[in-house]
C-alpha cells in the first residue's frame, strides 16, 4: 500500500498536527469483537468517560476535531440523549448527521451524570483545564490506549481506525457507497473510494473466489 505523508482530515485547525511530517500508512478498522472486547473491558473497570467515548466514536464516524467538540446540546435535547444528531464539519463546513444507538445513548447518560455535566459544556473535557475540550492528541493516546489494552499493536491503529470501523462493516454488509459517503460526510464519492479502500478489497474478494 502505498504510503502518503499524515495530512489530518481537518486541515483547517489552525494548531499544527502532532504527526506532520510523520509518513504513515492507512490505519485498519477495529472489527466487531475487537469493539465487544473493548468495550467489555471499560465496563470492567467503570470508565464511563471512555465507554461514551469510544461508542460515540464509532456511531458517529466523526473526525477527532468533530468529536472532541461535541458539547452536550449536540446530542442531548432536555432530559434525553438523541437517537440522531448533527453538527457542522469542521474540515468541509457542511452539515452531517449522525445516529446514536441505544448502548451509546446509554453509556453517554451515564457519563453526562457521573461527571454531573449541567448546562451546554463540553461532552469531553480535559481533565488538566475543565474549561477546554480534550485534545486530538490526547483522543489519539485515549484511541491507542484502548487497543492495546486488548493485545493490538498500537503503532498500526489510530483515530481513523474508529472513523472508518461502521462505515466499513456498512460497506462490507450493504456495499452501498452513496450511503457510506454520506455516513462520512464526504463531499465526493471518490474521497469514500479511497478512504474505504474497497476498490482493493473487493479486488481482493473477487480474487479468492476465483481458482483457476
Amino acid at each position: 500500500m502505498k504510503q502518503q505523508p499524515a495530512n489530518i482530515e481537518c486541515a483547517n485547525n489552525r494548531r499544527i498536527p502532532w504527526n506532520k511530517g510523520r509518513i504513515i500508512g492507512q490505519k485498519p478498522p477495529l472489527k466487531p469483537q475487537d469493539i465487544w472486547s473493548i468495550r467489555i473491558l471499560l465496563k470492567m473497570k467503570k470508565r464511563y468517560r471512555d465507554i461514551a467515548l469510544f461508542n460515540l466514536a464509532i456511531d458517529s464516524k466523526l473526525r477527532a476535531c468533530d468529536l472532541v467538540k461535541l458539547k452536550t446540546s449536540d446530542v442531548v435535547h432536555g432530559e434525553n440523549v438523541l437517537s440522531r444528531a448533527s453538527i457542522l464539519q469542521q474540515k468541509t463546513g457542511q452539515q452531517v448527521r449522525f445516529e446514536i444507538t441505544d448502548q451509546t445513548r446509554v453509556a453517554v447518560q451515564q457519563w453526562i451524570t457521573t461527571a454531573n455535566l449541567r448546562g451546554d459544556t463540553w461532552l469531553f473535557a480535559s481533565r488538566v483545564r475543565p474549561e477546554a475540550h480534550i485534545t486530538t492528541r490526547q483522543y489519539a493516546r485515549i484511541v491507542k490506549a484502548l487497543v492495546a489494552m486488548i493485545g493490538l499493536d498500537p503503532s498500526i491503529y489510530g483515530t481513523h481506525s474508529i472513523r472508518r470501523t461502521k462505515a466499513s462493516i456498512i460497506y462490507k454488509r450493504t456495499k452501498n457507497l452513496r450511503a457510506v459517503q454520506l455516513l462520512l460526510g464526504h463531499t465526493k464519492l471518490e474521497s469514500t473510494v479511497r478512504y474505504l479502500g474497497v476498490e482493493v478489497d473487493d479486488a481482493l474478494e473477487m480474487a479468492e473466489h476465483t481458482e483457476i
